[in-house]
């Protein structure tokens, strides 16, 4: 079996994103070709510590995009080469800049939805709604919205971890729409011979037909079948993240909204939303999903925008 393959199924196995699965595929395939396609196990510790050095230092890349390869690295030797990459001595780490997020305001959040339609309208409001990043927005299956407790379960999040996070009573009827059209088109798959979706970690072997059951239908369902390169299964995987990027860009452009704006954007207003209505850190870093405290406090650092609050003497 070749090496990426071996990487790809290791990451299947621990139920990591497709996105995850991508990445660090590339970052693996970089790392390899910058040393002139030798074998990992060829390689050593200065080895590593030259390729994640030339990124910063040829390629500038930022501390975050550094951070990713070296994870990349980190899991290829560790999880599926068995071997330690040591203490990475000379590494020179990328400057990670204290930036502030892009917030949008109440009116400008409003102004934004107004242009959009259909999914890209329901999935924009479910990420101001909720909170959730929009690859947990679009990898929901059926089951996880609740509609008795009014929340919404949000799986294998960040960090693999599950949190749940409310559902906004303004969504309820929209995504029960949503529902009936996700349950005729699995009819129709189901008439034709297909209707099988792929399962989180070893499900399909312990329930056999819960892949075809409604429950476990992706919220956001493609509109063509693919084949899983693993399975052979031919199945709807979820909408493409890049639908709803582009679809929101073209809205805050309509809506004449001058900030760099991106679906993560309404993530960032649904917290700094929150924390401007009393509502406490802690919550807001609950329904977030961020392990630490300190990140979620980045929102407080908005909210005193204009010198922390002080008031100019100009409108004194």
């Amino acid at each position: 079996m070749k090496l990426i393959e071996k990487v790809r199924r290791e990451i299947q196995r621990r139920n990591y994103s497709y996105s995850t699965e991508k990445r660090y595929s590339d970052w693996i395939k970089q790392y390899i070709r910058f040393h002139d396609l030798k074998h990992p196990n060829q390689l050593k510790e200065k080895d590593i510590v030259s390729f994640l050095n030339h990124l910063v230092q040829s390629r500038n890349v930022a501390a975050s995009t550094q951070n990713q390869a070296l994870c990349a690295i980190v899991f290829l030797y560790k999880q599926v080469l068995k071997s330690d990459v040591g203490n990475l001595k000379n590494l020179k780490r990328a400057k990670k800049p204290k930036r502030l997020p892009t917030v949008l305001s109440k009116e400008e959040v409003r102004n934004l939805l107004s242009e959009l339609e259909g999914i890209d309208f329901l999935v924009a409001s479910i990420l101001y709604g909720t909170g959730l990043r929009i690859s947990e927005a679009l990898r929901l299956r059926v089951q996880d919205v609740d509609f008795d407790y009014m929340q919404i379960t949000v799986r294998n999040g960040k960090g693999n971890r599950d949190r749940i996070t409310m559902l906004p009573d303004k969504l309820h009827s929209p995504i029960k729409d949503q529902i009936r059209k996700v349950r005729n088109l699995h009819q129709q798959d189901l008439a034709r011979g297909y209707g099988r979706t792929i399962l989180p970690n070893a499900l399909a072997k312990k329930y056999p037909n819960a892949a075809t059951e409604l429950g476990w239908q992706y919220l956001f369902p493609a509109k063509n079948r693919r084949k899983d390169p693993v399975t052979g299964f031919r199945h709807r995987y979820h909408i493409s993240p890049k639908n709803i990027q582009r679809a929101v860009k073209k809205a805050a452009k309509a809506a004449e909204i001058n900030k760099k704006t991106s679906p993560h954007t309404l993530r960032h207003s649904f917290a700094t939303h929150l924390l401007s209505n009393g509502y406490d850190i802690r919550t807001v870093q609950d329904l977030l999903g961020h392990k630490s405290l300190k990140t979620t406090s980045i929102y407080l650092h908005v909210l005193n925008r204009g010198g922390h609050g002080v008031k100019s003497p100009l409108d004194s």
